[in-house]
């Protein structure tokens, strides 16, 4: 956590919820009962890419409580704990993933794919009444939840690697200059 402790961290951290903050209000496609197609995964997979994870789930923590407090789907105590900071939060983990074009795919759909599993558990737990009659509950919560994530998903690989090819140039973040020396012989 001292990485929070660097301006730079920070400010960054702060932008990049502002963004996905303004970036989430912009939907593509809203679900009936909660998730969005929107762009508000990238900043926060792009800050865990170049800050490190623990700076990503965080990030993401926080970013979750602006997003309930805007857009509240709140069903049970715990169904908010799911489908709030752990499914945000978990968004993070692209940042166990080297800041290069592979990791950053890699990562970012090992942080989809997380949330998704977060979003599961919850549809399963506390939306299986919403089912149609006749469907299995896990089958339910599995294509309802994909039928948004998955095209995020394909968004925000294509906008992540377009930004960190373009930030390549630009002031490398603590966490990338001590990647490249790690890799440089």
């Amino acid at each position: 956590m001292n990485a929070f402790r660097d301006t730079r961290v920070l400010t960054e951290a702060a932008l990049a919820i502002a963004l996905a903050f303004v970036l989430g209000l912009i939907k593509v496609f809203k679900m009936p009962y909660g998730g969005s197609i929107s762009l508000e995964m990238v900043p926060l997979i792009l800050l865990a890419l170049r800050q490190g994870p623990w700076v990503g789930i965080v990030s993401g923590v926080v970013y979750s409580f602006l997003n309930l407090l805007s857009d509240p789907q709140v069903f049970h105590p715990v169904q908010v704990l799911f489908d709030y900071p752990l499914a945000f939060g978990v968004l993070g983990l692209a940042g166990f993933f080297r800041p290069t074009v592979r990791g950053a795919v890699i990562g970012a759909t090992v942080a989809v794919l997380a949330r998704l599993a977060c979003h599961f558990v919850s549809g399963v737990v506390f939306f299986a009444s919403y089912a149609p009659e006749g469907w299995n509950p896990y089958v339910y919560s599995g294509a309802y939840n994909a039928a948004y994530l998955v095209p995020s998903l394909a968004i925000a690989l294509v906008v992540v690697v377009v930004l960190l090819r373009a930030l390549e140039g630009a002031q490398p973040s603590p966490r990338q200059v001590r990647y490249r020396r790690s890799t440089v012989h």
